[in-house]
This record gives C-alpha cells, sequence and structure tokens, in this order.
C-alpha cells in the first residue's frame, strides 16, 4: 500500500516536467509516437491560475495532434472517475497546505487498481482508493476528524464505520466539484481510424461481423436439418430437438447484434458529432459569409441524415454481401451451381446499374429539395418585406415552378425505386428458377440438390433485397455528404500552434506590463502593442484590394476612434488586427511577435472584437454563457462577480434582477427575450469579460438610446487596456 510520502513522489511527477509527462503518456497509451522533445513550462505560468497552465498543456499536447480537457468533477464521482479517465493527468489538489502539487500519469484504468506512468518511465499498478484518497484528502480533512469521533460516541459498530462516513462524507461534500486534472485524447480533427481505435469503435464492428455470420450459419444449419427430415421421409425427436436448438440459437447471436450495432452507433456517432463541430469552428470567414439561413439548416438536417444512413444502410449493405457470398456458395451445392451462380453474379451487376440510375436521379432530386428548402427558410425570414415590396399576385410563382420541377423528379424517382424494391428481388427469382430448366431438361436432379438450389435462389433474393435497400441509404449518404463532407474535412485542418519556447515567459511578462495612457504617455513607451505596416488584402484573388498600404502602431493604453463611409474597409481592418482574416502582403506584429510564432488560438485571446450586430449572437443558453462563453468554462465565483459588475455598469443589473433565474436563466428563441439595446449591451459585456489587450467594437453602440449609450462608452472605457471604437461619420 502506498500512503507515505516518499512512495508518492516516486510515482509522482513535478509540475515542471508537465511537457516530459505529456509526451511520454501520450507514447505509452499509444496515442502518439511523435518524437517532440517538449520544453519544460516556465515558471512563472506553473504558478499562474489554472487555465493559463491548461492553455499551455493544450498547445504542448496540440504539437502531438492531441489535446487537454479539464476535469472537473463532483466528489462522490471521484471513484468513477479514476475508473474511466485514462489516459489522464491527475494533480493533487492545491488547496493541501502539507504539499506542492503534484502530478500522475494515469495510463490504464481498471476497476479496483489502476496503471501509472512514473518518473522513471516505468509503470506501475495502484488501488483507485490511494488516488481517490489523494484528491478528496483536503475536502474530508475540515469534518473527517470529528465525524469519526462522532461515530465512535454515537456506538457505530467498529466494522461499520468506515462505510458510514464514507456515506455521510459523501452527503454532506456532493457540492464540491474537485478539479482533478486533465484528459488526455486525441483532437476531432485527428486520424478516424486513431479516433475509432481508442474509442474502441472497432470492437463491435468485429462483433456485429463475426455474429452476423454465425447467424446465417444457424439459420442455413436449421434448413439443413428440416430438409434432412423430409427428404429421408422420417422426422424423429432427435432431428426435431436439434432443429429447436439451432432455431433458438439464433436469438441471442440477434440480441448480440443489435447490442454491438448500438454501441457501434453510438460511439461512431459520438466521434462524427465532435468532428462536424471542430470543422465548423474551423471554417474560414470567406467559406460561410455568402451562405444563408436555409444552407446553414440544410447542414444540420444532412450531418443527421449522414450519421443515420451511414449506421443503419452501410452496415446493411455490408451484411448483406456477406449473404451474397453464402447464396453463391449455396448454389454452388445444387445442381447447376456453376450456372445459377454465373445467373446470380451477372445480376448484380444489373442491379447495380440500376442503382446507378438511382443515385443520379437521386441527385438531382436532392439538389431541387435542398434548394427549395434554403428557398423556404429565406422567404420565411425576408417575409415582412416581401409582403411590403412584392405584389400578391406573384408571391407562388417561383414556388410554383420549383414545385412542378420537384413533383416531376419525385415521380420519376418512385418510379425507379418501384422497380427496384419489386423487380431486383422477384426478377432473380424468375432468372433463377429458369436457370433451373437446363439441369432439370437434361437430367435428373436428386430432389435434396433441387430443395438446395431453390434455398439458394430464396436466399438470394433475400440477399439482393437487403443489397438493394442497403445502396439506396449509402445513395442517400453520398448526397449528404456533398454539404457535410467539407465540414468533416475542414477539422483535419492544422492547428497554427504558439511557438512555447518563445511565447510563454516573453508574451506572458509583456502582456501582464500592459501600461494604461494614465499611467505612461504612449511617447514614453517604446513597447508597441500592434504594429502593421503595408497591409493588403482582397477577398477575391483578382479583385479589387479592400486594403492598400496600410499602416499603424497602436500603443498599450490607446483610444482609437476609427470613421469611415460604408465599404471603406473599417471592419476589414479589424477583422485583420483581431487574427479572424490574414493579410495578403505587409507585415503584423503583436507584441512584436507574428501570427507564425504566436498561433492564431494565442493571437486571438490578446486581441478581441465585438463583430457588428448582425453578426453577433445570443445563443439558446444561460445568461451566464452568453456572458462568459469567451472567457472561460465552466466559470468560477470570480467569474460570475466580475461579469455582475460589468453588467450593472452597462445598466443591465435591472435585467439581471427581472429575470426569475438570474445568471442561469436560458436566453434565445425558447427562453428569455432581450431587446435590441439589451442584446447590444450583452455583446459589449462578452467582449468586456474576455480581458484582452486590445479590443475593437465594430458600430456596438448604434442600437443604443443616448442614457445607455453615454453608460455604455463609459464602461467600455473604465474597463479596456487598449480601445477602437469603428463608427460611421
Amino acid at each position: 500500500m502506498v500512503t507515505n510520502q516518499l512512495n508518492i513522489e516516486k510515482i509522482s511527477w513535478e509540475t515542471f516536467r508537465i511537457g516530459e509527462l505529456i509526451e511520454n503518456l501520450a507514447h505509452k497509451s499509444k496515442l502518439s509516437s511523435q518524437p517532440i522533445n517538449i520544453p519544460h513550462p516556465p515558471e512563472n505560468l506553473i504558478l499562474a491560475d489554472d487555465s493559463d497552465f491548461t492553455r499551455w498543456m493544450d498547445k504542448a499536447a496540440g504539437y502531438l495532434n492531441l489535446e487537454v480537457e479539464p476535469i472537473n468533477t463532483p466528489y462522490s464521482e471521484v471513484n468513477e472517475l479514476i475508473k474511466a479517465a485514462a489516459p489522464a493527468i491527475i494533480q493533487t489538489p492545491k488547496n493541501n497546505p502539507n504539499n506542492q502539487p503534484r502530478l500522475f500519469a494515469l495510463v490504464q484504468s481498471g476497476r479496483k487498481r489502476s496503471t501509472l506512468l512514473c518518473p522513471d518511465l516505468k509503470t506501475r499498478k495502484i488501488p483507485n482508493r490511494i488516488l481517490q484518497s489523494i484528491l478528496c484528502a483536503p475536502y474530508e480533512a475540515t469534518i473527517g476528524e470529528d465525524l469519526s469521533e462522532l461515530l465512535k460516541e454515537a456506538q457505530v459498530p467498529t466494522e461499520r464505520i468506515e462505510k458510514v462516513k464514507k456515506a455521510i462524507l459523501n452527503e454532506q461534500l456532493s457540492a464540491n466539484r474537485i478539479e482533478a486534472g486533465w484528459l488526455l485524447r486525441n483532437q476531432p480533427g485527428s486520424s478516424i481510424f486513431n479516433q475509432f481505435k481508442h474509442a474502441d469503435v472497432f470492437k463491435p464492428i468485429y462483433i456485429l461481423l463475426t455474429m452476423y455470420f454465425i447467424q446465417q450459419i444457424l439459420t442455413i444449419a436449421s434448413w439443413a436439418v428440416i430438409g434432412r427430415g423430409i427428404f429421408q421421409g422420417n422426422f424423429d425427436s432427435g432431428w426435431l430437438f436439434a432443429w429447436a436448438l439451432l432455431l433458438f440459437s439464433t436469438i441471442p447471436v440477434q440480441i448480440i447484434v443489435n447490442d454491438a450495432q448500438g454501441e457501434l452507433s453510438m460511439n461512431a456517432g459520438a466521434i462524427f458529432k465532435q468532428r462536424l463541430i471542430q470543422g465548423t469552428l474551423k471554417l474560414e470567414p470567406e467559406e460561410i459569409r455568402h451562405q444563408g439561413m436555409g444552407q446553414f439548416l440544410g447542414r444540420v438536417m444532412e450531418s443527421e441524415a449522414v450519421e443515420m444512413l451511414a449506421f443503419s444502410g452501410g452496415f446493411m449493405a455490408l451484411l448483406s454481401i456477406i449473404e451474397v457470398f453464402l447464396a453463391i456458395y449455396i448454389l454452388n451445392l445444387g445442381i447447376g451451381g456453376t450456372l445459377l451462380s454465373v445467373l446470380l453474379v451477372i445480376w448484380v451487376i444489373i442491379t447495380t446499374i440500376y442503382l446507378y440510375r438511382y443515385y443520379k436521379n437521386s441527385l438531382l432530386w436532392s439538389d431541387t429539395y435542398r434548394d427549395m428548402t434554403n428557398d423556404l427558410v429565406e422567404r420565411m425570414v425576408g417575409h415582412r418585406t416581401r409582403l411590403a415590396q412584392e405584389d400578391p399576385l406573384h408571391w407562388h410563382d417561383e414556388e410554383d415552378q420549383s414545385l412542378d420541377k420537384y413533383l416531376q423528379l419525385s415521380r420519376k424517382m418512385d418510379n425507379i425505386r418501384i422497380q427496384l424494391n419489386s423487380i431486383i428481388s422477384r426478377g432473380w427469382i424468375i432468372a433463377g428458377l429458369t436457370g433451373l430448366l437446363v439441369p432439370y431438361i437434361t437430367g435428373a436432379p436428386q430432389p435434396q440438390m433441387l430443395a438446395i438450389s431453390l434455398g439458394g435462389i430464396l436466399f438470394a433474393s433475400q440477399a439482393l433485397g437487403k443489397f438493394t435497400g442497403g445502396v439506396q441509404s449509402i445513395t442517400g449518404l453520398a448526397i449528404a455528404w456533398k454539404q457535410v463532407g467539407p465540414l468533416f474535412h475542414a477539422a483535419s485542418r492544422s492547428r497554427e500552434l504558439a511557438d512555447l519556447s518563445l511565447v510563454s515567459p516573453s508574451l506572458q511578462q509583456i502582456a501582464t506590463k500592459t501600461l494604461t495612457k494614465h499611467e505612461i504617455p504612449p511617447s514614453e513607451n517604446n513597447q508597441l502593442l500592434i504594429f502593421a505596416r503595408d497591409l493588403s488584402f482582397r477577398y477575391q484573388q483578382n479583385g479589387r484590394p479592400v486594403l492598400d498600404g496600410c499602416s499603424l502602431m497602436i500603443y498599450p493604453g490607446d483610444r482609437i476612434l476609427l470613421e469611415g463611409p460604408s465599404g471603406g474597409g473599417k471592419s476589414t481592418l479589424a477583422s485583420l488586427l483581431t487574427g479572424l482574416r490574414k493579410p495578403d502582403t505587409g507585415s503584423l506584429l503583436l507584441w512584436g511577435f507574428d501570427r507564425q510564432i504566436l498561433g492564431s488560438e494565442e493571437w486571438r485571446r490578446h486581441v478581441v472584437m465585438a463583430p457588428q450586430f448582425q453578426e453577433n449572437y445570443v445563443f439558446s443558453e444561460t445568461f451566464a454563457f452568453n456572458l462568459l462563453m469567451g472567457r472561460r468554462w465552466p466559470p468560477k465565483d470570480e467569474d460570475l462577480q466580475d461579469a455582475e459588475k460589468i453588467c450593472r455598469k452597462l445598466g443591465l443589473g435591472e435585467l439581471l434582477d427581472r429575470m426569475p433565474s438570474g445568471f442561469q436563466q436560458m436566453l434565445g428563441e425558447s427562453g428569455w427575450q432581450l431587446s435590441h439595446g439589451e442584446r447590444s449591451r450583452l455583446f459589449i459585456a462578452r467582449t468586456l469579460l474576455q480581458n484582452a489587450d486590445l479590443l475593437v467594437f465594430d458600430e456596438s453602440f448604434g442600437a443604443l438610446d443616448p442614457e445607455n449609450l453615454k453608460r455604455s462608452l463609459q464602461c467600455v472605457l473604465d474597463e479596456a487596456k487598449t480601445l477602437i471604437v469603428i463608427a460611421h461619420p
């Protein structure tokens, strides 16, 4: 049992070795094999807030194509966490006054014992209760000793004291959440093979295919037993029992097949959704700026279709192919085996040609359907404008034309579908029976052989029916993939990571020394926040440049008002400064570093913009989430305190008091509805709470009345370190 301090030090890592720990844990858990030699983090970062340390860890893991996720778990679920967390980094509590924080590299989790990677790079198994005790000790210390004395005074039997104590601690400490460490996992955009491997997705695939094959063998065997009894002229109890046993054996096999398919759909579906979300976040503004709400809705609908079709029709088609090969084997055992097998192969080719025709028409039909959906949503969004500006006699002209085209294509699709579902399987039976005529006429086949051939024909008909349905689903999958594929592939785009050896110490020190204009005038401050020289940018490769030869310098503490006519490039300049877009030419530095060194994530953490009103959103989530989504989630008490302070300075205090659930009030379409001005101030508060070095407000004050405008401007001037306000003259 490992309890003493010496043994704990042998199996745990010092915090400054976190880079070495991440790399070796990734190699040991087979998440990555890349040799990176991650440097030690700077000392000031180790002692910094957990969020800063987590960001550094995430960037370090990014060089291994991995990511880390903080673990925040209730006290009562610590044991369950340890049993399922690996690979993970477990951190001893920082509020333990007796020890400096140390790290445990959890390689493999188990029900009672888990495997740790020690600093000497050897693995060692320890009981889960030891890790649980280390994580929970500071919380239990507050009431643990008094509780033990109380239980003794209450004369609780000695053998039950620990059990009773554990139950009371779970009840008393259930509200406490423990920051236990970090999960180490593949990025959503990493190789699908690696994600499936570490999520154990291949296991249900193997089970599914094996059990399905066994199920078909059992079915064929039950047919063979019945046939044997019939053609022998007697059917004794032994054969009847064998037939019943084979028949009932298919039931547990079918249950295992269904269970494996459900597990596969759940695990693979989770990976698929994570990848789509990651891909959406990695899309460039130019890839989506011209798309309307209807197109976004279409992508959401198609993503759901892809998941459903991939795990239903895809496996149906795969399993039907197994049945086709089994049918060929059965046909070869009967009369005219070669001829019938060749006929079946030819029929499969004919079926494939029909299915290709179905695919081409489905493609045209789905494009028409998608255009109608997009048009419908856009017309619903602009319905008021339509009522005011369009002649009612012509409201539905375009809709009628689209609907007529859609109906014609639907009829054609229905005809093809009927042919597939009826002619293919039934036509094969006719073709198969016709193939039997040759050996039947030329000789006198045995009844047993004839029965086997008939069984093979019926089995092949069933396989063709499944194959047709599966390929139809795959056709729908291929069509839906045209919308979802760009999101899926965008997830694999490489992260722009910070140079760990340069950024962490330097930028951290510079950022903490940000000066305001009131402390030292810009003329005496030789440290530039933003330096831009000869920036140029155009939206299209051969288009007119929106910015050309733009140069500027921004010092810490500056308050800049940027005015100009619409289309003059103000918002474009703001998107370059905030890292949303890259300049075509020119030099752009933040704190003396370019984007290649800082990485896009670090850049956007230091420069934040509140976009124009129509490009900003209230999410269907809590008021707190909408405020703090750019800062940290889940929030800490100080985050909520800062949020309340900013809200009250912006005049949102009355709204906060009026909402029944306060910060936990749901907003959005199905929640609390905010007025235009309240939404504007919410966007301002969201930007201020990110506590960035440079804040850019793009026409954020236009919807405010004079009183709230004055209040909001004063709040922004008080809270922003460095400020750019974009407005019309």
